[in-house]
């Protein structure tokens, strides 16, 4: 994965480092912000799904990535948890007209990241990268939703997508937290050894 750090001039990365500790300190409401020591220009986070919608309940891990340009251009967003949703294809890349045509260098990323989680309220067919989602969602909306819902049970609810929206396995993507999301550690009860825990979980 290649590092735009080095691209980016100085009072560029001073004015990222600015807005991405901001986030992390008071991020929007339903959205978790995972920054990276290592790298700035890549921002992990989670967005809970929209109630309302038929991504309620799942947690959905996401990256932007700042590019070369930022912030003259856009970052590029990414959804890492499956998601079936017109404007999502199907390599997770988000088709939104903020990160495109509508987008200025003082919008900055916690309105990227307020209107990623808009989308998934108002999703856009007229935009679609993913034609099918596209087309139920516009002639069919209950077969939509169930299918929406189904994606949504599978990959962004429990164990697999971890009710932090941190990635459990580390080839899925950097680990923000040493051990958020440890399924050994949440089935531990207050008075539970490491030990035992993890010799019921091999029984």
């Amino acid at each position: 994965m290649n590092s735009n750090v080095e691209n980016l001039p100085p009072q560029v990365l001073r004015l990222v480092y600015k807005e991405v500790s901001a986030l992390a300190a008071d991020p929007p409401e339903g959205i978790k912000i995972y920054p990276s020591e290592e790298d700035i220009t890549e921002l992990h986070t989670a967005i809970e799904g929209p109630e309302g919608t038929p991504f309620a309940g799942g947690v959905f891990r996401m990256r932007l990535v700042l590019g070369k340009d930022f912030p003259a251009a856009p970052p590029k967003g990414y959804f890492l948890t499956k998601i079936f949703h017109p404007n999502v294809g199907h390599k997770g890349e988000i088709c939104v007209n903020v990160l495109k045509r509508d987008w200025r260098a003082e919008l900055g990323l916690r309105h990227v990241l307020l209107t990623i989680k808009c989308l998934m309220i108002h999703p856009n067919p007229e935009s679609a990268l993913n034609e099918e989602a596209g087309r139920l969602l516009l002639e069919d909306y209950t077969e939509y939703a169930s299918r929406a819902r189904l994606l949504t049970e599978i990959h962004a609810m429990g164990g697999h997508g971890g009710t932090s929206g941190v990635p459990q396995d580390p080839a899925d993507g950097p680990q923000p937290k040493k051990h958020a999301g440890d399924p050994t550690k949440r089935a531990m009860g207050p008075g539970v050894a490491p030990s035992a825990a993890l010799g019921s979980a091999n029984l």
